[in-house]
């Protein structure tokens, strides 16, 4: 059985992906929304702007405490706002750890070499705090492939996406599993160079199950894409394609072009 945190995060999921979901419909219906739900005002988001995120990247003080998933305050916040300076996503600086904080974190445990495993998924360790104060940045794969371009790091489960040869946005994924249970092995994710091919908005049904926003780099069969509830852990778990977080899901492919933003897949 699951470690119990585990299943906090999977109601937390369902909470946060149905409000991804309500927003997500209302934009294709062409319905006013509030901007702050908005894939737009996500997308924004993923940039510091203003006093407070300069701030925020200029000084990171550790708090008293461990921070967990569920947990609310000041300390979320400035956790939430030095995350996003650092070009990850916590979803808005509300001072709620929820579940867009909690990816943001092991993202950056993973770039920093920290493991993500049952005991520690839904807290952020002492070590990981102290690296927020002097942080490692992304293992470059390919240094000259393109001012733009997007990096998935199988062997962390990261995803980075550049902009003039700089993180514009890191995001935790999933990517294959090898094997699954029940459906036998052979479910990878293909090392390679690609291209963003196209791009299908809202609930796209393959032979393999549903894919929300998917940003195709293999025919229409891999691509970069969400899913619903909790189909992004933090261990390998696709059947081949790179899973990003559902909030990411939403605005992701407001950042790249497409077609022909290379997509270079390591592991």
């Amino acid at each position: 059985m699951r470690h119990a945190a585990w299943r906090l995060v999977f109601s937390w999921r369902g909470l946060s992906g149905l409000a991804a979901l309500i927003a997500a419909g209302a934009l294709i219906l062409g319905q006013a929304g509030a901007a702050a739900a908005s894939p737009a005002a996500r997308a924004r988001a993923v940039s510091p702007a203003g006093p407070a995120r300069a701030a925020a990247a200029a000084a990171y003080i550790p708090p008293q405490r461990l921070l967990k998933l569920g947990m609310h305050g000041p300390a979320v916040r400035r956790l939430q706002l030095r995350l996003a300076a650092l070009k990850y996503y916590p979803g808005a600086a509300d001072g709620r750890f929820g579940l867009a904080t909690l990816e943001a974190v092991w993202a950056f445990k993973e770039v920093q070499g920290y493991p993500v495993n049952f005991a520690n998924e839904d807290v952020v360790s002492r070590a990981t705090e102290r690296a927020l104060v002097h942080p490692r940045s992304p293992r470059v794969l390919v240094p000259r492939g393109g001012g733009m371009r997007i990096e998935v790091n199988k062997n962390d489960e990261v995803l980075v996406l550049y902009k003039r040869n700089k993180p514009e946005l890191i995001s935790h994924v999933s990517t294959g599993a090898g094997c699954l249970p029940g459906q036998g092995c052979g479910w990878n994710t293909p090392d390679g160079n690609f291209r963003t091919l196209s791009f299908a908005p809202g609930w796209v049904t393959v032979p393999l199950g549903f894919m929300y926003n998917p940003v195709f780099f293999i025919g229409t069969k891999y691509a970069i894409h969400g899913e619903y509830n909790s189909s992004v852990p933090f261990y390998p778990a696709s059947h081949g394609c790179v899973r990003i977080p559902f909030d990411i899901a939403n605005f992701f492919h407001k950042l790249v072009k497409i077609p022909g933003t290379p997509v270079y897949i390591r592991g």
